[in-house]
């Protein structure tokens, strides 16, 4: 059965024995185990991990974390059906969580918290609520490339004279909103030759993951390759200022390739802890919890309470993306079939 993704289209037995390992249950004094929540998460784990904890210590209420890649948890979710143990899921893809929407395992997020947001960053249906934005663009080596030689647009790297200096890394979750959004900009035929052409012109450098794309240009391996903006902004705070070879920017105003991605969470609906997994939404959306956020090293925008990043990012008031929301990004199954197509799957 195909699922979510290029990293995990078939959820198989060993891997669901792997993530079926829960960090340990936390207790009473007499031994007695605490309420809690499970959260399935595929964000930032150590962001994550400081939600989490200022979210226990808020409200009392235990919450055991089971990380991993969103696609994964994604085909999890749909495997374990009404057994899941999963009370809330955390994504870092807006189409990550319209998939498993799709397949009827949410539940309305409550009025309150959707009301912290603008409404744009929200489910249409109501039930999921964003958390955090980035923004999709490209990272360039600044030794083999001039800034006058950029693209201008994300079509632009489809043109031979990129062969050699490309970078991809196809099967990453990130790479499925900029796809639909060639598409839906030019059509799928246009989508697919496209693809088929950025394939050519990587050749071998085509990466596992984005962390590992970002070095690879940082270093001089390739000298572009498209990304979303945390990433640069991770290996710049690992590695310091003074080692970064590259630079991140967008392309050019409301191209179809500088887009908003949008990272999202969801209360299931076979939640056994339905009003503690809601709290834990309105946490994430409130002002304490989105200032944990503009204050992390994940380098992303928040969305909730009209907190803004305090990460030396671009203001997110004078993004100029191309004009999509998540409904018109969908649920990425338009741009697994065109990976699978040009044989980068």
């Amino acid at each position: 059965m195909r699922g979510f993704g290029g990293k995990s289209i078939l959820v198989g037995l060993a891997a669901l024995a792997v993530m079926a390992v829960l960090l340990p249950h936390a207790f009473h004094a007499g031994g007695a185990p605490r309420p809690g929540i499970t959260l399935y998460n595929g964000q930032h784990p150590e962001t994550t991990a400081a939600l989490v904890a200022a979210f226990e210590r808020t409200t009392g209420i235990r919450v055991r974390v089971r990380n991993g890649d969103e696609d994964d948890l994604a085909n999890q979710l749909v495997q374990e059906g009404s057994a899941s143990p999963a009370d809330v899921f955390y994504a870092e893809n807006s189409p990550v969580l319209q998939f498993v929407q799709g397949k009827g395992l949410l539940a309305p997020v409550a009025p309150a918290a959707l009301a912290k947001v603008p409404a744009r960053y929200n489910a249409p249906s109501g039930q999921w609520v964003g958390v955090t934005a980035r923004l999709s663009g490209i990272v360039y080596n600044t030794t083999r490339l001039a800034p006058s030689a950029l693209p201008s647009s994300v079509m632009d790297l489809a043109d031979p004279k990129w062969a050699g200096r490309l970078g991809l890394a196809p099967s990453e979750a990130d790479f499925l909103p900029v796809i639909t959004s060639v598409a839906r900009a030019n059509g799928q035929a246009a989508a697919l030759r496209w693809l088929k052409a950025l394939k050519a012109n990587a050749g071998s450098h085509v990466y596992p993951d984005n962390e590992t794309l970002t070095a690879a240009v940082n270093s001089g391996k390739v000298a572009i390759a498209i990304v979303d903006n945390y990433y640069w902004y991770r290996l710049a705070y690992e590695l310091g200022r003074p080692s970064m070879h590259s630079v991140f920017t967008t392309f050019a105003p409301r191209d179809a390739g500088y887009i908003i991605d949008v990272s999202g969470v969801a209360v299931l609906r076979t939640s056994r802890q339905p009003a503690a997994a809601q709290r834990f939404l309105a946490f994430l959306v409130s002002r304490d919890g989105e200032e944990i956020i503009a204050h992390s090293q994940s380098f992303e925008y928040p969305l909730g309470s009209g907190v803004t990043t305090a990460q030396p990012l671009r203001p997110f008031a004078d993004l100029r993306p191309a004009p999509l929301g998540v409904a018109d990004l969908g649920d990425g199954s338009v741009a697994v079939a065109l990976l699978h197509e040009a044989q980068l799957l």
